[in-house]
């Protein structure tokens, strides 16, 4: 039988991170994936549907050429080379990962815990000091359409589509609802969102939600908000997706055998990452926190840099998470937003820049969207930020840094940013409101 310091149950963003951190701090360890390397975000979520979106964003950018200069004739999409570019992507990466594993015992199996310490993995036993559950998550069904693989079908089965459906229906309008729409829509098909919430995306900034909707029908995307779908009947579209959210993935993983609290079907762990079981820590969506594959693997590193370190453990921090949204145009936040710095009853001000007043944005053709950035008057830092426009999910990491940094307004609004570029639109956005 064998035995590691540290034994990680999922390969995906949380686990391989965790593997990594555990490597680099010299202990023995054991990754143990039942299916490919890199999991969902991998496999079948962000890279390869930011894959798609990008080779339909391509054709959108070709079929406005004329605006640019360029004359062209008859542009059309080979979908199915789209996706052959997607999985060629897919593997390059899985490749890339798969060769950092040097030194991490692989086993290609099912998991199943035995014990606090003893886990099967396939046909073996393996003994191990401590270990992380990584297990991620799956698309949530709903009671009244279940997923067939034909015509109900969730976000991770969509990838795989062999032809462009005529009619799309898609059952919730979050951030994976929205990405699809924009991408079918873009791609030729007559798409269809609904939303029980009030507005599209429903956690994000109300004047975001707002705007995106007005571009969803201006590109001939019906959206209905505040809508019971339950009305709606899959035999009158070609395809239903349904994306109303993920759970975790626990079943068949042996948690009875070993105690570990649940709550909603979710792994508990406290500020450290540890479950209620001494040596049993978890990371990702497993865990039911932000789901989003970077706090994954934030999560992986800190749970498997306490374990190497158990007398200085670093608590888990949530704050400062950006999030982000591959829409067209891109929308992407950190920290507060507008209504709930609001509804704290701070005193804040709001910095906002409209593209349409950014160089950069005009020379790109994509001056649709602003942004704003929430400042505490009486600190004069800032609270968070939304942005919608040209490369919104690269912009919002400078206001990250600065969150994180807790850098004062006038550190920002003082540096100089080259121009013209999209990033001096944030210090565009401060020195109108606060002055030089």
């Amino acid at each position: 039988m064998k035995d590691y310091d540290l034994l990680v149950i999922g390969a995906g963003w949380a686990g391989f991170n965790a593997a990594l951190e555990a490597k680099k701090h010299g202990l023995k360890v054991g990754l143990i994936e039942k299916s490919q390397i890199g999991g969902t975000c991998l496999n079948q979520g962000c890279i390869p549907t930011k894959s798609l979106i990008q080779s339909a964003k391509t054709f959108a950018l070709i079929q406005k050429a004329g605006t640019f200069g360029i004359e062209t004739s008859n542009p059309h999409l080979n979908f199915l080379k789209a996706q052959e570019r997607k999985d060629a992507v897919i593997q390059q990466l899985r490749q890339g990962m798969e060769s950092r594993l040097k030194d991490i015992d692989l086993y290609k199996s099912e998991a199943r815990l035995l014990s606090a310490d003893t886990i099967i993995a396939g046909q073996e036993q393996i003994k191990a000091k401590s270990i992380i559950l990584a297990t991620g998550s799956k698309p949530v069904e709903l009671a009244k359409m279940k997923f067939d693989g034909r015509k109900i079908i969730s976000s991770e089965q969509i990838l795989n589509l062999k032809q462009i459906p005529g009619k799309l229906l898609i059952i919730g309008a979050g951030v994976i609802g929205c990405e699809f729409a924009g991408l079918f829509s873009i791609l030729g098909s007559t798409v269809t969102i609904a939303e029980k919430m009030p507005q599209l995306l429903p956690s994000e900034d109300k004047e975001v939600a707002k705007r995106l909707a007005a571009i969803f029908k201006k590109k001939g995307i019906k959206v209905l908000t505040a809508f019971d779908s339950a009305s709606l009947n899959p035999d009158d579209y070609d395809l239903t997706l349904v994306c109303v959210g993920r759970t975790p993935r626990i079943e068949n993983l042996g948690l009875e055998k070993t105690g570990i609290k649940l709550e909603s079907g979710k792994i508990v762990i406290d500020q450290f990452a540890k479950t209620s079981c001494n040596n049993i820590y978890a990371a990702g969506d497993c865990t039911g926190k932000i789901m989003l594959a970077h706090f994954a693997a934030y999560q992986g590193t800190a749970a498997a840099g306490n374990i190497s370190q158990p007398d200085c453990p670093k608590p888990l921090i949530d704050t400062n998470i950006p999030s982000c949204v591959f829409t067209d145009p891109e929308i992407s936040s950190v920290g507060l937003s507008q209504e709930k710095a609001e509804a704290k009853n701070l005193d804040i001000k709001v910095c906002r820049f409209d593209f349409l007043r950014s160089g950069m944005a005009r020379i790109l053709n994509e001056a649709d969207g602003f942004l704003k950035i929430i400042c505490d008057k009486r600190t004069e830092t800032i609270l968070g930020s939304v942005i919608m426009g040209p490369r919104a999910s690269e912009l919002i990491s400078i206001l990250t840094i600065a969150l994180q940094c807790k850098l004062k307004i006038s550190q920002i609004r003082d540096t100089v940013l080259p121009h013209p570029s999209l990033s001096e639109s944030l210090t565009d956005a401060l020195k109108e409101n606060y002055g030089i």
